[in-house]
């Protein structure tokens, strides 16, 4: 069965991915109520564990109804976990410790854990390999380093942040600080930053990108989409699919062209 990649929601109200191959799904991260995670994907099939990249409330608010209700392992590093640890619901979380940049199983899925600069006690991007192909997940980070785009440009497909409008965020009505954290270097990507990292990390191998945690604020789905579209089409990478995610519904199901 080839793998299939589906965002359940993504932005400030909740983040959660799918990966599926072979009758199994991986999930990274639950940032909406359990219920809803389930209705939205369905007959999806048996769920192998969560994996989690930070312990932001819309990244882990589902996680706990979860795991009382369907038993799932939880995979998180040490940092998260502690940071799960301090909020009510997860103060006895029971997680499975990976540690960052070493590679582990998730049933049929093979995990590799990234660092990733945000805001977050131990944040992390993840590169999942099934079926023989990679599928990169990184959704909060204030720039893109090195090791993100080396970690991204061996994938077939990748979910990433394209977060806001720079000017958009300048122009909100929102504090002075907020504004600063957004734009800072350990807050999030903007669609020109996003786009830039896609252009760079794309190739003939590189099929479809799901363009993730967008503002409600201080973005645009289009806006975000043709400024992405824009820079992959002058870097020569027109083949390559752009895809939107929402905070309200399920995206589009990406399934490798063979």
């Amino acid at each position: 069965m080839a793998v299939e990649v589906c965002v359940l929601a993504s932005g400030s109200s909740g983040n959660c991915t799918m990966v599926r191959h072979g009758g199994s799904v991986l999930m990274i991260d639950a940032g909406i109520p359990g219920r809803e995670i389930f209705r939205r994907a369905e007959a999806w099939g048996m769920v192998a564990g969560i994996c989690v990249s930070h312990e932001h409330a819309d990244h882990v608010a589902g996680i706990a109804k979860l795991v009382e209700e369907f038993r799932l392992p939880v995979y998180a590093n040490r940092g998260t976990s502690e940071g799960m640890a301090r909020q009510e619901a997860l103060r006895e979380m029971p997680c499975r410790i990976f540690s960052t940049g070493q590679a582990f199983e998730v049933g049929l899925f093979r995990v590799e854990p990234f660092s990733v600069p945000h805001d977050a006690y131990e944040p992390v991007g993840f590169v999942v390999e099934a079926g023989g192909l990679r599928v990169g997940v990184v959704t909060d980070m204030g720039m893109a380093t090195s090791l993100i785009r080396e970690r991204l440009r061996s994938c077939r497909a990748v979910v990433v942040e394209s977060n806001h409008d720079e000017q958009l965020v300048r122009n909100a009505k929102r504090p002075e600080f907020l504004k600063q954290r957004i734009l800072g270097r350990q807050g999030h990507l903007s669609n020109k930053a996003a786009a830039a990292l896609l252009a760079e990390i794309a190739g003939p191998h590189l099929e479809a990108v799901f363009l993730a945690h967008l503002s409600a604020e201080c973005n645009k789905g289009d806006l975000a989409w043709h400024t992405v579209r824009t820079g992959l089409d002058k870097a020569g990478h027109g083949h390559v699919q752009v895809l939107l995610t929402y905070a309200d519904r399920a995206s589009e199901v990406w399934r490798p062209a063979s």
